[in-house]
């Protein structure tokens, strides 16, 4: 017979082993400072989200999923969002692929009133003048050391657009697509943080007191003929936008028809919320701290943060550089310039906020709104442009 003794040691032993394995599978054996951090900024987006309302139907999903993604597991359980066959990495291919944004631009296509613009097309000119942040953190990104095809992912997060930013990172550089997402859809969310120093900076109290001419009628006639004239003219020049501007201009015919009402309501509305959130929540999820923080995340965000300065100050500076060749009485204010960049409507409301700061009559958000939906095809050209020389 085996001693009591022996027995009972044996049996604590077992328990003892037993506990120590299910501990190496809870996330307290996992965990590390870099988690930690992660946790706090997925805490953070959402206190913003909620407490300061920037954009929470991107950075609640996106924080919640940077939560999630950071709470560390035992290797090989197939359940983070980058091992193979789980769930997550499932529905993150919509990201890795490029599948979420041509659909969130549907969406957006559908629900964009481009009046603003047909009523005064040179307003397009101000959109295309925004698009210099790209190309400005394009050029500072190949000087901080990236390769031609990472600095074009990091330069798009200038257009203030994160489906672009999120499609275009996923041809050129998918292992800088977690960064370059969050980088972009932060930097968006923050434009009523960000744009308005700008916009003080570089105008005079005189040219932000401009008032502008209303907008013309426009007919149902230009606003059908628009997106097929649209998708032509860019997507000879760009090819290689024809997956966000060929969604863009066909969903803005679906609304824009009138004829199609159940199609553009389902676009503009179910599809781009869902959409929304599996693309939000699995950037989020992406984050995980082990390849999300290293030095080249910190550069990108860097580098984002200038874009949206550049982006900002090059639409303020082209317009002031129009108005020396507009008569009186058709010169534009300033202070729509800032509304080039493709955060619709957010930059635009951020026009109407500053200008109603000098004057409270003064109302831009109209005019505002045709350089900012300007600027959605002004980023998707410049994202062609990227893809096409640098993929």
């Amino acid at each position: 017979m085996i001693p009591l003794a022996e027995t009972t040691m044996s049996f604590f032993d077992f328990i003892g082993n037993q506990l120590e394995m299910f501990f190496t599978y809870t996330a307290y054996a996992n965990f590390t400072v870099g988690h930690i951090v992660m946790l706090l900024i997925g805490g953070g987006f959402i206190f913003l989200a909620i407490k300061k309302e920037y954009e929470p139907l991107l950075l609640i999903p996106i924080g919640f999923g940077i939560i999630i993604g950071n709470i560390p597991f035992y290797p090989g359980l197939k359940i983070g969002v980058y091992e193979s066959g789980s769930v997550l990495n499932i529905l993150y291919d919509g990201v890795r692929n490029g599948w979420y944004p041509p659909l969130i631009f549907l969406g957006i296509g559908a629900m964009t009133d481009f009046t603003a613009l047909l009523s005064n097309p040179k307003l397009m000119l101000i959109g295309a003048a925004a698009q210099f942040g790209i190309f400005g953190a394009y050029a500072c990104a190949l000087l901080f050391g990236f390769t031609p095809a990472e600095a074009g992912a990091i330069g798009i997060i200038g257009g203030a657009d994160g489906p672009t930013a999120i499609f275009t990172s996923s041809q050129l550089a998918p292992d800088l697509m977690g960064a370059v997402a969050v980088s972009a859809y932060s930097y968006m969310a923050l434009v009523p943080v960000i744009q308005p120093p700008v916009m003080r900076l570089l105008t005079t109290k005189k040219e932000r007191l401009i008032r502008m001419r209303p907008p013309r009628q426009v007919s149902k006639l230009e606003k059908c003929l628009f997106p097929i004239i649209g998708i032509i003219l860019t997507t000879t020049i760009v090819p290689a936008g024809i997956p966000l501007l060929g969604m863009l201009f066909f969903g803005n015919l679906l609304k824009e028809s009138g004829v199609t009402k159940r199609l553009a309501t389902t676009a503009s509305g179910p599809m781009i919320d869902i959409v929304t959130i599996l693309i939000g929540f699995t950037v989020g999820c992406s984050t995980q701290a082990t390849t999300f923080l290293t030095p080249k995340s910190i550069g990108i965000f860097v580098l984002g943060a200038g874009s949206f300065f550049i982006a900002t100050a090059a639409g303020v500076l082209f317009v002031k550089g129009m108005n020396l060749f507009l008569k009186e009485g058709n010169k534009l204010n300033p202070l729509i310039g800032n509304a080039g960049v493709s955060a619709v409507p957010d930059s635009a409301r951020v026009s109407q906020v500053v200008g109603l700061e000098y004057d409270k009559t003064n109302h831009l958000l109209m005019h505002a709104m045709g350089p900012n939906v300007a600027g959605v095809i002004g980023s998707a050209v410049a994202a062609g442009i990227l893809l096409a020389f640098l993929k």
